[in-house]
């Protein structure tokens, strides 16, 4: 039975087609923008949301589309703010978002089935991308953008 592959694969794909639609006409300077001189920014929640996807990756057997230490800026818990001084382009971090839809879909079209044993860390991992794609349409509006999604 395929149902839990096909289910997690509309989940990446869904969410992917939303977060592209939220960052697309978004510059790297607008990416930067810290609503309030404090919320997280666009380019922090993306790179944040690339990192974790890295762990999904990896709990599906597929490797890191990045090295997490070089890029631990993105981490949970970190101090954006504080950090930002780190943070890479904002059409970098399109690039390895593609990337890492591109190994997700690649490895969920070769899997039969989700091992019953990482159904929880795969649940949750869907919760957290959902969380964080829907943040985008958020700072979207606060950059002063149209919403994406109609």
């Amino acid at each position: 039975m395929k149902n839990d592959v096909e289910i997690v694969k509309c989940l990446v794909v869904s969410n992917y087609k939303v977060i592209s639609m939220n960052i697309n006409d978004v510059s790297h300077e607008e990416s930067m923008i810290f609503p309030n001189g404090e919320a997280n920014c666009m380019n922090w929640v993306l790179g944040h949301l690339i990192y974790i996807r890295n762990a999904f990756l990896n709990v599906l057997g597929e490797e890191s589309v990045w090295d997490n230490e070089k890029f631990s800026c993105y981490n949970r818990g970190e101090i954006p703010l504080n950090r930002k001084d780190e943070f890479i382009s904002f059409e970098e971090l399109k690039s390895y978002l593609k990337e890492s839809q591109n190994r997700f879909e690649t490895k969920l079209n070769s899997l039969e089935r989700i091992d019953p044993s990482i159904i929880n860390d795969v649940s949750g991992l869907s919760l957290h991308e959902i969380y964080h794609s829907g943040q985008f349409g958020y700072l979207r509006r606060i950059l002063g953008k149209p919403g994406a999604i109609k």
